[in-house]
């Protein structure tokens, strides 16, 4: 049975024992990539949205800015309420959402095995990537014309719009996390004799797969940014078109709150996205 270094130096006869003092879990709060423990980490979270809040409620209660140009919070609240009794809010959540994973996944369903290819294979990667490059920059706002004329005022325009938005950014950085898979991982599974395919499969897809999913999670993040361009066309129902709504009729609170709720779905979807990347990949905390 092989042993460590140190189990065979403290197995010698006459060696000292070495006496190990346990590493704390958390150190100084100021130290460089130093650790907090989770609850002084929340309590630090809570506190920043304390004093968003308070400055909020500081700035609107002196009266230094009208209220059409900025709503207090209790007003904002008010509208929530009428918006959600009245207006039909969480309809225009769950379309929301729905237009958003829709995007999101298709996005996903093609991004992931073309980054996989263009990070695995060079060919792949001098045919697509300046082509991807090139096609990232483009601003989803200037498809709409396109959309319009080639999906119709469907879901399938906005739906289009969304992976527009987030279709090329996605493969390029799956591609970078295949790239950074160690070489030596590669040339381990050669020496065992492993094909092409094997090395893509059980190599480089099942290490860059922790890093796939915070790239999933970021840009999903993308996806509720191109939320309100997709609703602009020809929408009837959502939180970007009443947003927009909102707007044409000076509503500013309506528009904290539908800025809010897709805030606090953001929030809430990539708090779980970091639980679940926790529980499925344990080995990277």
């Amino acid at each position: 049975m092989l042993q460590s270094p140190d189990m065979l130096s403290s197995s010698l006869p006459g060696a000292a024992t070495e006496v190990r003092m346990p590493v704390p879990e958390t150190g100084p709060v100021w130290t460089v990539r130093g650790k907090l423990s989770p609850l002084i980490y929340r309590l630090i979270a809570v506190t920043s949205f304390l004093l968003l809040l308070s400055a909020w409620w500081g700035i609107t209660g002196s009266g230094l800015v009208e209220p059409l140009f900025l709503p207090g919070p209790v007003a904002v609240v008010k509208q929530a309420y009428i918006w959600a009794t009245q207006n039909d809010l969480l309809s225009d959540t769950a379309i929301s959402v729905y237009r958003v994973l829709a995007g999101f996944l298709l996005s996903a369903v093609m991004a992931v095995p073309l980054g996989l290819y263009i990070g695995a294979f060079q060919p792949v990667r001098a045919f697509f990537e300046p082509l991807l490059e090139f096609s990232r920059y483009l601003p989803a706002v200037a498809f709409v014309p396109l959309v319009l004329l080639w999906a119709g005022i469907g879901e399938g325009s906005k739906i289009a719009l969304i992976w527009i938005g987030t279709f090329f950014q996605m493969v390029l950085m799956v591609s970078d996390d295949v790239s950074r898979v160690p070489m030596s991982q590669i040339e381990a599974a050669r020496t065992l004799g492993a094909t092409n395919g094997e090395v893509l499969r059980k190599v480089l897809l099942r290490s860059s797969m922790p890093a796939m999913f915070d790239t999933m999670r970021m840009t999903l993040g993308f996806a509720w940014t191109y939320l309100v361009v997709a609703e602009m066309v020809a929408a009837n129902s959502g939180l970007g078109y009443a947003i927009l709504q909102a707007q044409r009729f000076l509503q500013t609170g309506k528009i904290f709150v539908g800025i809010i709720v897709i805030g606090l779905i953001g929030l809430l979807t990539d708090q779980g996205l970091r639980f679940l990347h926790r529980k499925l990949f344990p080995w990277t905390k």
